[in-house]
């Protein structure tokens, strides 16, 4: 029987967050000595092949395709997503399971996200991020900053890591704080509160200076040098105030590629 990882985005269309799924996928590749295919599940693919050095980027369901024309009926999907979002709770699974239906011989499973339960790993990437920006005086206060999300146990795991984070920071900075990027209208959707732009003009973080720890795992449209974060950040700020810095995004961090190594080893394709 022939296996496959499929380590799994959610897309972007912007070149940098493939290429960044590309240097992962190659990372794990040697860790496992298993072959790990880096995929989307929708958007990459609109990415001219001219901004991936002329390959172009792959769908989830085109990868399973090519797959099991290959040979392939093994399939060990690995998520790039920090929470159970719905896309690895529901839409993942989905398409796992009709395929399964399809033949005997189709084996599958998918790995936890990147948070688990009282697992730190994800608080210390965003930690030394934070410290990499800290600056001799006035300690500053953090804003642990993610996209904002329609279901609430993806703001829960922002809110825990933002927890360890204040806990393994301590002494360090005066405050930490999450917060989300943008939300959903509605009364249903208040436990994404506050947003970010809020947060920057509440009592005692209009003035003082500020890290956003940055909760995205590729650079993009969103969390990207010019993306909406720091366009949030600079028209919270007035211009006589001390800028908010920005730390890297997660993949940026090497103890990342330990996490899905860790993920990848405990799952078995069923």
């Amino acid at each position: 029987m022939s296996q496959r990882i499929l380590l799994v985005d959610n897309g972007s269309l912007e070149a940098e967050s493939t290429l960044q799924l590309r240097r992962i996928a190659s990372e794990l590749d040697a860790r496992l000595e298993c072959r790990v295919d880096p995929v989307s599940l929708a958007h990459s693919a609109k990415i001219p092949a001219t901004e991936l050095n002329r390959r172009p980027a792959e769908l989830f369901e085109a990868a399973l395709d090519r797959g099991w024309r290959e040979g392939v009926n093994e399939f060990l999907v690995l998520p790039l997503y920090v929470g159970p979002s719905h896309a690895v709770t529901r839409h993942l699974p989905s398409i796992m399971a009709e395929r399964a239906k399809k033949s005997l011989s189709f084996r599958w499973r998918i790995t936890p996200p990147l948070f688990v339960a009282g697992e730190k790993r994800l608080a210390q990437i965003l930690v030394d991020h934070i410290r990499a920006e800290i600056q001799p005086g006035v300690p500053p206060r953090v804003a642990i900053v993610d996209h904002g999300s329609p279901n609430s146990e993806v703001t829960a795991v922002r809110n825990q890591i933002a927890s360890d984070v204040s806990e393994l920071l301590a002494g360090a900075v005066s405050a930490v704080e999450p917060c989300s990027m943008e939300r959903r209208e509605g009364a249903e959707y208040d436990f994404n509160d506050p947003l970010l732009a809020q947060l920057l003009q509440q009592p005692g973080w209009k003035d003082a200076p500020v890290i956003a720890g940055l909760l995205f795992i590729a650079p993009g449209r969103h969390a990207g040098p010019d993306g909406d974060v720091a366009q949030i950040c600079r028209t919270a700020r007035a211009s006589d105030s001390p800028r908010v810095k920005l730390t890297s995004v997660l993949g940026q961090h090497p103890l990342l590629i330990d996490i899905l190594t860790d993920r990848a080893q405990a799952t078995s394709p069923m």
